[in-house]
């Protein structure tokens, strides 16, 4: 003889039972929403985002980083790569093997997210700069805008030689967050 109650416990603990209909009736809806759920629209890995970002690597910036795409009107639109130097780290000889990540790192980018334009952010007082450069090079603030902006410049460059139809904007990050922009 088949038993026609179904019992289990709560969530107190407090043995519960259900009649073969009501069990039949739970198990119907809880096979209809595990289809809605397959069948529902989800984020898409090629879904869209507005820019690729480009930044260094450096811990003290991480915040600060959000918080500028976030002031740009970027949140949770945009594809983020790192690279110690940020621009310098795709452009350098000292770091040549990291530039075919970022230009692969940017064509996925491309194909997956139909990205508009990369947005660079080198910062004030970046290691990378006095490994790749030595200190001298960027020893005052007017010698380290100089250095920022000819790396920036040259990976702008670059940028736009292999992707024309890409916009390119470029800033300066000091340690406090605030930004400044370098004309490429």
């Amino acid at each position: 003889m088949c038993n026609s109650h179904i019992h289990e416990t709560d969530c107190l603990g407090q043995r519960v039972t259900y009649g073969r209909r009501e069990f039949l009736r739970l198990a119907t809806l809880g096979a209809g929403a595990a289809l809605f759920m397959a069948a529902a629209p989800r984020a898409q890995a090629s879904g869209k985002a507005k820019a690729l970002m480009l930044s260094c690597m450096d811990y003290r910036l991480v915040d600060d980083l959000v918080k500028f795409m976030e002031a740009e009107g970027l949140r949770d639109e945009y594809d983020h790569v790192v690279l110690a130097g940020a621009s310098l780290g795709a452009v350098s000889d000292k770091f040549k093997d990291w530039h075919g990540t970022f230009w692969q790192h940017l064509d996925v980018a491309i194909k997956l997210h139909q990205v508009e334009e990369v947005i660079v952010i080198d910062h004030r007082d970046c290691g990378a700069f006095k490994l790749a450069l030595g200190a001298e090079a960027v020893a005052t603030p007017e010698l380290e805008t100089e250095a920022h902006t000819k790396a920036i410049t040259e990976f702008a460059a670059q940028v736009k030689a292999k992707h024309a139809a890409l916009g390119v904007k470029a800033y300066l990050m000091a340690l406090d967050g605030t930004t400044e922009s370098i004309a490429v």
